[in-house]
């Protein structure tokens, strides 16, 4: 006799089961699920998260020529100057000659630059506790020094995200 049972009734489904316990999975699960809830939080700003990684690291890295900036960042140099000139004709970022090299350029922030930096670390700090919420203190700590440790044993670049190709929104670039 079959029985009825609601629990019988459903099917199984093995496939589901099996990849919410791969961690590839996972971990690209919840970077697309975090990037488009990122990129939702710069929206009011008109901003995408790859102007959050291109501002961070010229925040961190003042002075540098767009050819020193494009090869950090693993960009093509056509790349890098059409971010460049976005955040130019924003306000946010500009150009000046470098000293040494007059044929090159040097790039800085400009003070709406750093003030919209705080913004954008602001939104990503509001972004990280909304992800990390059920994890204590230690358990962030862990997890993100364990995911560092991944990362370094993959060959990546730390705060370099291997795809920040300005024209594929689907990409996370933060």
């Amino acid at each position: 006799m079959v029985s009825s049972s609601p629990d019988l009734m459903r099917p199984r489904d093995d496939s589901t089961r099996g990849l919410s316990s791969r961690v590839g999975f996972l971990l690209a699960q919840l970077g697309t699920h975090r990037h488009r809830r990122f990129a939702e939080r710069l929206a009011p700003l008109d901003l995408h998260p790859r102007h959050f990684g291109i501002i961070s690291h010229l925040a961190a890295n003042e002075g540098q020529s767009q050819q020193a900036l494009s090869r950090t960042l693993g960009l093509h140099r056509s790349a890098m100057v059409a971010l460049v000139d976005d955040l130019e004709d924003r306000g946010l970022a500009e150009r000046r000659r470098d000293p040494v090299d007059r044929r090159a350029y040097a790039l800085y922030l400009t003070a709406g630059g750093r003030e919209l930096l705080v913004e954008l670390e602001r939104a990503a700090d509001d972004d990280e506790a909304e992800l990390l919420t059920d994890l204590d203190a230690s358990e962030r700590n862990t997890l993100v020094s364990l995911l560092q440790r991944l990362a370094e044993s993959q060959g990546l670049t730390a705060g370099v995200h291997p795809n920040l190709d300005p024209g594929d929104d689907r990409t996370p670039a933060t």
